[in-house]
């Protein structure tokens, strides 16, 4: 029986993978940029999370991929669909959720989940880049500005415009003219994030507003994407400390699932060795004949020296 377990989405832009241990602990994550559906990209994803772990794939014991590329993964053993994954993982890093965002690189969707974290609803937007990574990653080349630079440009943003298109190609165009007419960068940006926040405000009252919402995806750690999407929502957004993996964590965690359900008879579970431990940390003896986890009865304590003499004397 092996030890690990692994989940990997295969994203349109990157590739994440994440490994756990039987007791559910992450011992590895990794996020690679590599472009459309790269190979490449989720291959080094995994060979980066094994290497991390100090492991090699013979040690994981089951792989379950999600993501665009999911199909694609020759070494996984099931594929599920992001709505599941990412309503998982993202239930795992909050437990409270009951709505998550999430924004990738070519696709945005919400997910509403009961109190279990099972999903209730979704909606999800994967017909063209609007309001999606894809779009910022155009507007950015547009504007000649880094990525990475978008989120604090755009809040030093000092006037409201208004991007009336939502099509990368039409925004794009927009973009252009604005900066033509001599608005700022800021102020263009701001607009941008205002339209992608208003974009995200859609697709969640299909599903409906509740809280408390989780963000995921790469967007998340764009700072201005997430203060106009909680302005458009009129509530505050949770990040995880690690956005981006939620998909490969909620994979993961199935995989562990279904690892464990294979090899019941070979585990033993962690209340039943929680109850060890607490047996061997009393000063308590075990009752003998007991069956299962042995009853506790209290240590008896030696008795005086004369009584003892008098015991044996009726014996």
């Amino acid at each position: 029986m092996k030890s690990y377990v692994m989940g990997v989405d295969f994203g349109s832009t990157t590739a994440k993978t994440v490994i756990l241990n039987l007791k559910g602990e992450i011992v590895a994550s990794n996020v690679a940029h590599m472009g459309a559906v790269s190979g490449e990209g989720v291959k080094a994803s995994v060979e980066g999370a094994l290497k991390e772990a100090g492991l090699t794939q013979d040690d994981i014991g089951r792989t379950v991929s999600t993501g665009y590329g999911r199909r694609m993964l020759d070494i996984a053993d099931k594929n599920y669909t992001e709505i599941t994954c990412h309503a998982r993982g993202a239930v795992a890093m909050v437990p409270d959720a009951r709505l998550i965002i999430d924004i990738g690189g070519q696709d945005s969707k919400t997910i509403a989940v009961d109190d279990k974290g099972l999903v209730m609803q979704f909606a999800m937007n994967d017909r063209c880049a609007a309001g999606t990574g894809k779009f910022l990653e155009v507007l950015a080349r547009a504007m000649n500005i880094e990525l990475d630079e978008m989120g604090d440009t755009a809040l030093a943003a000092r006037q409201e415009l208004k991007i009336s298109s939502m099509c990368a190609t039409f925004a794009e165009t927009e973009v252009i003219s604005l900066l033509a007419e001599g608005q700022t960068k800021p102020d263009v940006l701001g607009a941008v994030h205002a339209a992608i926040a208003t974009r995200t405000a859609g697709l969640v009252g299909r599903v409906g507003k509740k809280g408390p919402v989780v963000m995921t995806g790469g967007v998340a750690r764009n700072k201005a994407a997430v203060h106009y999407i909680e302005q458009a929502l009129g509530i505050p957004l949770i990040l995880p400390e690690t956005p981006q993996v939620a998909g490969a964590l909620g994979a993961a965690l199935i995989g562990l699932d279904d690892y464990r359900a294979e090899h019941k008879a070979e585990l033993i579970s962690m209340e039943d060795d929680d109850a060890l431990e607490d047996q061997m940390n009393a000063d308590k003896a075990c009752v003998p004949g007991c069956r299962g986890v042995p009853s506790l009865a209290p240590v008896v304590k030696a008795p005086p020296a004369d009584l003892w003499a008098k015991i044996q004397a009726q014996m």
